[in-house]
């Protein structure tokens, strides 16, 4: 099974980015029909999400971590 086969709400941050700069990659290369492209844009944008999603979660953790130290 393909990381393309995974929905992207599994994925953890690496394998969301690494998954993110191989559609960036092709996307760039161009050469797809148009729902192809498309498509994979539209995967694209769900990977940045939730790459997002991940780096959100980290910061939280990071400044209640930091929180806790001053008291």
């Amino acid at each position: 099974m393909s990381t393309t086969d995974i929905d992207v709400a599994e994925l953890g941050y690496e394998a969301a980015r690494d998954e993110l700069v191989g559609v960036v990659k092709i996307l760039e290369q161009g050469g797809l029909d148009l729902d192809a492209s498309l498509s994979l844009w539209e995967r694209g944008e769900a990977l940045a999400k939730r790459c997002e999603e991940h780096l959100a979660g980290a910061r939280a953790r990071v400044e209640k971590a930091l929180a806790e130290a001053e008291d």
